[in-house]
């Protein structure tokens, strides 16, 4: 009997209760089975609670991870649409300017290139139409279906986390849209930026010259009064006789201003047996004018004078029948009706 007690023992653990000095104790014995079966147990308790809250802390800090990224994601997208939305703006200011660019190269007489649509270029083989029934490509029999007899899929129970991978791919492939039509916008307005410098630079050097052509071309009277004999064919008063006249006379009072019809540089300042006293002025791009029967000349050789500047008074010097102006104007040698060049 003892034997069997200890043996008994040895296959256990006994808990002892002491409940006072005068009760009995209380003796629980456990097996060592039981024990160390519990123990297993509690630990792969734990060690799976350990696993699924490290999963789940995983997984948190992910899904706010995915949650910030797709925040800043949207704040891109904003924010590349915004800036989409402003070169797109550009663009048609641009082409805005594009089209007075080539009004203003067409008015100043600048040969205007073919350039073609820079904006809406287009080209590539033209193929005929499929006939009716006919996929497009092989594949899809109508747009968006599949061909007859392909199978379908069905939603299986993991389809939900494919969705969610689905729809940021979708949004990332939105984003780098943006981002490509962004980057070709701007290729584009570079380019086209370049191009508009050039013209525009053109359409400066162009002003310019019409500037100093437009100032250097006669376009007043040379004096306030009246036509005593136009250009061209007349009777002369002196010898009575058809003559040619090359200039315009206009009859003034003795000493009235006389003004340079442009601007100029005095190439003469003298005296004339038939004109008097004559200022000559070169006005570049071949145009001459000449003022004669002056009472007195207010100018030097050399001196540069603008439109409107007096350069003589008004005379009856050289051949001259009273007091008057002769003005001649020439271009490339060859004496014109001043008329044609007096806008006042």
């Amino acid at each position: 009997m003892p034997q069997t007690s200890s043996h008994e023992s040895s296959e256990a653990y006994t808990v002892v209760i002491f409940r006072g000095s005068t009760a009995k104790p209380i003796r629980l014995n456990f097996p060592r089975k039981l024990v160390r079966t519990l123990t297993i147990v509690c630990c792969v308790l734990l060690l799976a609670d350990f696993l699924v809250i490290s999963h789940y802390v995983m997984r948190t800090r992910e899904v706010w991870e995915l949650a910030a990224f797709r925040a800043e994601a949207m704040s891109a997208r904003e924010q590349t649409a915004a800036f989409s939305s402003a070169v797109e703006d550009l663009k048609k200011r641009l082409v805005a300017m594009k089209e007075v660019n080539q009004r203003l190269r067409v008015m100043l007489g600048i040969e205007v290139p073919q350039t073609g649509d820079m904006v809406n270029g287009r080209g590539g083989e033209d193929v005929p139409l499929p006939e009716e029934g006919q996929a497009m490509g092989g594949g899809l029999s109508e747009v968006g279906e599949p061909p007859a007899g392909s199978p379908r899929t069905t939603l299986l129970d993991g389809e939900a986390k494919h969705n969610h991978s689905a729809a940021i791919d979708a949004e990332h492939l939105e984003n780098t849209r943006l981002a490509t039509s962004v980057k070709e916008s701007l290729e584009w307005l570079s380019k086209e930026a370049s191009v508009q410098e050039q013209i525009l630079s053109e359409l400066s050097q162009a002003a310019e010259q019409r500037s100093s052509r437009w100032a250097a071309t006669p376009s007043i009277w040379p004096v306030k009064g009246w036509v005593t004999s136009g250009f061209g064919p007349r009777i002369s008063p002196f010898t009575e006789k058809l003559s040619w006249h090359d200039g315009l006379d206009i009859g003034a009072a003795p000493n009235a201003p006389v003004q340079a019809t442009a601007q100029g540089r005095v190439i003469l300042a003298a005296y004339d047996p038939k004109l008097g006293n004559i200022v000559k002025l070169d006005h570049g791009f071949g145009i001459e004018t000449l003022y004669g029967h002056l009472a007195k000349s207010l100018v030097k050789e050399g001196q540069r004078v603008n439109r409107g500047d007096v350069v003589g008074l008004v005379g009856s010097t050289g051949l001259s029948t009273g007091p008057h102006l002769h003005y001649m104007v020439k271009v490339n040698g060859q004496t014109l009706d001043p008329l044609k060049y007096i806008l006042e």
